[in-house]
């Protein structure tokens, strides 16, 4: 993390970048599945981190053949 360019937003401003209520960070928080920051009373998050839970709940598309795979190909 580069924290000399790296944003600290609020749990509203991280909601509307993932384009969810605010319930949604805030429980991403709550179960540590987020990194986050406290600066006192307050929590924010690293816009890096929320760039690395998107990234990490990518699913790829399937190819053909991993749909329909060959008789020559165990299932």
């Amino acid at each position: 993390m580069n924290s000399n360019s790296d944003r600290l937003l609020t749990v509203t401003q991280a909601a509307e970048l993932l384009g969810t209520s605010e319930r949604f960070p805030r429980r991403l928080i709550a179960e540590r599945r987020i990194r986050f920051v406290r600066i006192g009373r307050h929590v924010r998050i690293p816009e890096t981190a929320l760039h690395e839970f998107i990234a990490a709940g990518v699913v790829e598309p399937l190819t053909v053949a991993a749909v329909r795979p060959g008789p020559w190909q165990a299932a």
